[in-house]
């Protein structure tokens, strides 16, 4: 089942004195996260509280964003370490792109024989690409997102690989 909130930063501080909330951003790029027109965060029992963005820009990994109602420096402190969640719906994806929260949980699958090797727990960035921990009955396998690997990828099915012999052990 795909979430209806997912993260998208953590607020860090307050910026300056008027309130504005420095977040580190956990979006492909700062960019994304400045431009969103509201955010959210969670309060109890699977509830979300929205906030208004006023304005926002970027600052290297991080997005400097004004929030209605919270005007001093002293009202943003009180969100620090918070984490704020972008609503799916608020999402916009070109075709073809997939969230990496769809992908977690994923079966990986060789596309050749249907054998599956384990589920994705894990994407991290890798230098050049990012790395798929797949979770194994022996392990974790550190998985390159590279094409020659990673054939598709079904948010409804699973992830669609083809391996070299010994990648994954045998069982």
């Amino acid at each position: 089942m795909k979430k209806e909130y997912l993260e998208c930063g953590k607020v860090c501080s307050p910026h300056g004195v008027r309130g504005v909330l420095k977040v580190e951003s956990w979006c492909d790029n700062s960019k994304v996260l400045s431009a969103a027109r509201r955010v959210f965060l969670a309060v109890c029992d699977g509830k979300y509280e929205e906030l208004k963005v006023l304005s926002g820009s970027p600052s290297g990994n991080f997005a400097l964003l004004r929030i209605e109602g919270i005007e001093t420096r002293e009202q943003a402190q009180g969100y620090k370490n918070k984490v704020l969640y972008f609503k799916r719906e608020d999402i916009r994806l070109s075709h073809g792109q997939v969230l990496l929260a769809d992908i977690i949980g994923l079966p990986v699958i060789d596309k050749a024989s249907g054998r599956i090797y384990g589920t994705v727990s894990e994407i991290d960035d890798g230098v050049r690409y990012k790395l798929y921990t797949v979770k194994t009955d022996s392990g974790d396998v550190i998985l390159p997102g590279v094409p020659e690997f990673i054939k598709e990828i079904d948010t409804e099915r699973g992830v669609f690989v083809t391996v070299i012999p010994g990648f994954f052990d045998e069982q």
